[in-house]
């Protein structure tokens, strides 16, 4: 939960825009006379009648703003039919008001549609711990017993009960938390229950269809709530650490929602719900699937949980940050560690002849962005991998090979 739980945008409005006003004395029309000054035409006579050639003038103008209006009627009536065809023809399927109905019905059916496919895979867990009990939420994701919730719901657990939707109740028992995100495995004892859809988080958009589902409160089990995706990339301090690379949602998620599903249109998991604001209001964050898809499958091999790890301190670099520090680069990981050196004693990075100072450009020739932050793109390889960093150093950009060690618990 960020300063999130366990800023203001300035908009500008244009000036209204009015009409000019009238004149007060408007001339009825003004010619272009051979001076090549503009004049009024002259006023009536004694006997109220224009000149002959003037009257044909005007009968030829009245005439040419006639056909004008005619136009801008069949013009418009054309418009209308034309968009009544599109929106399905003159036999009451074009509707307007009909063709909206449909739309939101069809939304509506689609958010009904995903509810009924995942909830079966939604869990509740009941935690006893050192501290008391509390309540989460978790996710199926193998039909033999595999949950994945968050690692604040059952971290120090003495004993869980895991609520299933169609009534029945299970022993739940912490395989594993994970060292980098606020993510934890649970086995239950069972065979043939209903797994969620995985999705990729690699694809997702800002602005698609986002749906949480979860136990808000601990109260009100497999209750569903539906939004967009505000943004991705979201950092954050919790409780528990920073955690980076998060998916930001304004679908509600609520206490207990912790651990639940966060699934896009599909109805495929695209994300772990992890954290709220407490500043404010629709503000959600997400692990992106992506980041548990590692130890979703290390546990479903029997392993023990793990997370690569190089040993390194630095400073994800955007324009103001490297304006700041007078680098020439805006993206990439710059080793620095403040007050201390920014390569840990003993690590993977050390080894390999990382330095202060250094900017990680690339992991296996992918560029390190706002989109793919570094610990994104590690978290891909399982400890033990060699993978190779572009790293710019004092000016040069040179490649070194680094053999990936396992994340310690702290």
């Amino acid at each position: 939960m960020s300063k999130a739980s366990d800023p203001t945008d300035e908009r500008s409005q244009e000036p209204l825009r009015f009409e000019p006003e009238p004149a007060e004395n408007p001339q009825p029309w003004v010619e272009k006379l051979d001076d090549g000054y503009p004049k009024p035409e002259p006023l009536l006579g004694d006997g109220g009648e224009a000149p002959a050639e003037k009257r044909v003038s005007a009968i030829g103008r009245r005439a040419i703003l006639g056909l004008l209006a005619l136009s801008l009627i069949f013009g418009a009536a054309g418009g209308a039919g034309a968009t009544v065809l599109l929106l399905g023809g003159f036999n009451g399927s074009g509707d307007i008001g009909e063709q909206i109905r449909q739309t939101l019905v069809s939304e509506q059916s689609a958010t009904v549609s995903v509810a009924e496919r995942i909830s079966p895979a939604i869990v509740t867990l009941e935690v006893t711990g050192v501290d008391g009990e509390s309540v989460g939420s978790g996710v199926i994701y193998s039909a033999d017993g595999w949950i994945v919730t968050n690692r604040h719901v059952v971290e120090g657990a003495t004993a869980m009960t895991v609520h299933l939707e169609d009534g029945r109740d299970f022993p739940g028992l912490v395989y594993g938390i994970d060292t980098l995100t606020d993510l934890a495995i649970v086995k239950v004892e069972a065979t043939g229950l209903t797994a969620a859809t995985l999705g990729r988080s690699s694809a997702i958009q800002v602005g698609q269809t986002a749906i949480a589902i979860g136990s808000p409160l601990g109260v009100y089990t497999n209750s569903v709530t539906a939004g967009i995706i505000s943004a991705i990339g979201r950092e954050i301090t919790t409780e528990s650490g920073r955690l980076d690379g998060l998916l930001q949602t304004d679908a509600a998620i609520n206490p207990g929602n912790s651990g639940g599903a966060l699934v896009d249109s599909s109805g495929a998991v695209i994300g772990i719900n992890t954290a709220i604001s407490t500043e404010g209001a629709g503000i959600g964050f997400a692990i992106p699937i992506d980041i548990a898809r590692p130890i979703m499958e290390q546990a479903l091999a029997g392993i023990e949980l793990s997370r690569p790890w190089i040993g390194i301190r630095y400073v994800a670099l955007d324009r103001r940050t490297a304006a700041e520090n007078n680098l020439t680069l805006f993206q990439g990981a710059w080793i620095s560690g403040g007050t201390e050196s920014g390569i840990m004693p003993g690590s993977p990075a050390e080894v390999a002849g990382l330095a202060d100072g250094d900017i990680v450009t690339k992991v296996q020739g992918v560029l390190i962005d706002e989109q793919h932050p570094l610990q994104d793109l590690l978290v891909q390889y399982s400890p033990g991998a060699v993978i190779v960093l572009d790293v710019l150093r004092a000016g040069v950009t040179v490649q070194i090979s680094v053999t990936l060690g396992i994340r310690p618990n702290q």
